[in-house]
């Protein structure tokens, strides 16, 4: 791919990113979610957490600025794509420069689940900045748009829920307290993966506003490798908690 894709390459790996998402699911079905308490030390030599998770989001901030700034981005200029970039900008700004330094404690990061956390922020950021900078092309009225406006709503009502429920399971533990406790509250009285609910939301909502391949390819590739992460993690809570509420889905509210 150069650098300056056609929109039909565009195409093709949106087409592919969509794909993997089932072949990433049953991928990890096999082998299980090797990352925090899940971590196996087949799967590379450990990284301090706070480091590896800022640098594997950083580059969903880099690309998009080196796309917008060292190619045409013809199509910049237009409002719309504006906003739905700094859409998804502004989500890895707080993953990669917030989330990360707000850690407390935390689990070593497995070299392999790094570099691949890496490679697909990497492609991910040039294909959502490249589409949107260089190839979406958007009526000014599209902001007026039920599609763009509702998509919005419903990213930024998932974006709050995923920045609510990290801070719920931050603060589980009081200073000087060890283990594991159930989270409770918002989203977690439902599910057990609520910070991972927020995120399929966030980017359902960024596909709507999109209206694109691009977006739904994203949506579904989130949607299929937080799902089976999810299940690992109610997997574990009904193992490691007697008293672990049993009406609680894994990632769905009332559906799974």
């Amino acid at each position: 791919m150069t650098l300056v894709a056609g929109l039909g390459n565009l195409e093709l790996f949106s087409f592919l990113m969509g794909l993997s998402g089932p072949i990433f699911w049953v991928v990890q079905t096999f082998v299980g979610s090797p990352y925090g308490r899940h971590a196996s030390a087949s799967f590379g030599p450990p990284l301090p957490v706070k480091l590896a998770w800022s640098l594997q989001e950083l580059p969903s901030l880099l690309v998009p600025l080196y796309v917008v700034t060292c190619t045409p981005a013809k199509h910049f200029s237009h409002w719309p794509n504006r906003i739905l970039l700094a859409m998804f900008v502004f989500h890895y700004l707080q993953r990669a420069l917030i989330f990360p330094f707000l850690i407390r404690g935390g689990k070593p990061v497995p070299l392999f689940i790094f570099l691949s956390a890496f490679l697909f922020c990497t492609l991910n950021g040039f294909l959502q900045s490249q589409y949107l900078s260089n190839y979406a092309e958007y009526s000014d009225n599209w902001i007026k748009d039920p599609r763009f406006i509702i998509g919005c709503a419903i990213w930024l009502m998932g974006m709050l829920i995923n920045v609510y429920s990290d801070n719920i399971l931050r603060n589980l533990r009081k200073p000087g307290e060890t283990g594991y406790k159930i989270p409770r509250g918002g989203l977690f009285e439902y599910v057990t993966a609520a910070n991972f609910s927020g995120e399929v939301i966030e980017w359902y909502g960024y596909a709507l506003a999109c209206w694109s391949l691009e977006g739904i390819a994203f949506a579904l590739f989130t949607t299929f490798n937080l799902c089976v992460r999810a299940k690992y993690h109610h997997r574990w809570y009904l193992e490691k908690f007697e008293d672990y509420p049993k009406l609680r889905k894994i990632i769905i509210p009332f559906l799974y």
